[in-house]
């Protein structure tokens, strides 16, 4: 380990320094000087989602269960073009397979549109939003900080409704908005989280969920009858079912799936066919909010008291943009912070393996005589005045870390 030694300089003494050119590296230099690539806001999300094709497709993180749903769509709808239609378009019409496979495009199209869209995330406040709401002073004329009121009255339709403030968000929630605990972010219209569509159900992918149960409760529907019928087909002229089942096994595997799987796609269909006539959310019908439960006369502010309007603003209006902006670039400050943590700094050595030889006497602090010290180990020249000040003193560590004992 090399010896810090510092020694006082004759400032008359020190020859002039030329001026040297910096160096040139050619192509090295221009790599070092190429600016960071620009992040995107998607990166640094603070929801628990995950982001692919740089951010246009967004999921939930705990989306375990949407293959199993595409699982059984893809394998029932596959042994129905393998082992039935065949046999039903030789005995009966060759439309079966034609209305089947619309079924199923239409089926799959909006399951990946209802996993895959935006459901209406509310971005969060910025610090000095946050701060202005935190920062509310109570009615009495206390100036002590206080938290922010928990609720607050808006009036919509002749009807009072609450609003919540979210700690997470940091934002009084608007109305039929929610914070979803499985994505941590708050939805506006939130329905429910899904997880056989791996997402959540709320104000921009309602209008796809719905149309794909209620198309998945068609399809499996058809594909049930269209399976019975060709086991009742097969089995004509005393052969039996087993027969049938024999011959054909794969219709076994569509029989069961379809019997245990139709019951419950067409109560969920049903129930949000009453959802969507009445202007509700499954939040609000679970919570009873406008079903008078708490012994309050209230009635639901968002219906138009007409089926057809209910079901024109829920699933015909258009679509709103998405609010968070997942695919904009961060500004130049917050990238240049959040990128901080990649770059390293260089390892000291520790204070006792690094020898310090200070200057024995040092002369009278005059102001035509500075004190030159140089440093052997950080290459640093400074110029000082000794001083009993502390403050003075810490120049030398500041520079030098050396000098930190």
């Amino acid at each position: 380990m090399k010896n810090c030694e510092y020694q006082q300089i004759d400032p008359q003494a020190l020859p002039t320094p030329t001026p040297t050119p910096p160096p040139h590296h050619g192509k090295d230099t221009e790599k070092k000087k190429e600016p960071r690539r620009p992040r995107r806001k998607w990166e640094v999300f603070p929801g628990k989602n995950r982001f692919y094709c740089d951010g246009r497709i967004i999921v939930a993180r705990q989306s375990g269960v949407l293959p199993l749903t595409l699982g059984l769509i893809l394998v029932t709808s596959g042994l129905f073009f393998i082992f039935d239609c065949p046999f039903l378009v030789k005995h009966l019409t060759s439309c079966i397979p034609v209305i089947g496979g619309v079924l199923f495009v239409f089926v799959l199209i909006t399951l990946l549109q209802t996993s895959f869209t935006d459901p209406g995330i509310l971005p969060r406040a910025t610090p000095d939003e946050a701060a202005d709401i935190e920062k509310q002073i109570d009615n009495t004329g206390n100036t002590s900080y206080r938290p922010p009121p928990r609720t607050k009255e808006v009036l919509i339709n002749q009807q009072v409704v609450k609003l919540k403030y979210c700690f997470t968000c940091k934002m009084f929630r608007p109305p039929r908005t929610s914070h979803c605990s499985l994505c941590d972010n708050c939805v506006e219209r939130f329905d429910h989280h899904c997880p056989w569509v791996g997402n959540c159900v709320g104000k921009r992918n309602y209008r796809f969920f719905y149309t794909f149960i209620v198309s998945l409760s068609f399809l499996t529907a058809f594909i049930f009858g269209c399976v019975t019928t060709h086991l009742a087909l097969r089995a004509q002229g005393g052969k039996g079912l087993v027969f049938a089942l024999q011959e054909s096994p794969g219709s076994a595997v569509e029989l069961v799936i379809c019997f245990f799987s139709v019951w419950s796609i067409l109560g969920l269909s049903g129930f949000h066919t009453y959802l969507v006539a009445s202007n509700l959310t499954t939040n609000e019908d679970i919570k009873g909010s406008w079903s008078g439960k708490s012994g309050e006369d209230v009635t639901n502010p968002y219906s138009q008291k007409n089926i057809f309007i209910n079901c024109c603003s829920v699933l015909c209006v258009p679509m709103p943009p998405s609010l968070i902006d997942r695919r904009g670039f961060l500004p130049t400050d917050e990238s240049a912070q959040t990128g901080s943590a990649d770059i390293e700094l260089p390892t000291l050595a520790a204070k006792s393996e690094i020898n310090v030889t200070k200057p024995e006497s040092v002369p009278p602090c005059v102001s035509d005589h500075p004190v030159l010290t140089h440093c052997s180990l950080c290459g640093v020249s400074l110029c000082l005045r000794p001083s009993t000040n502390t403050r003075r003193r810490s120049v030398w560590t500041l520079l030098c870390p050396a000098l930190a004992d």
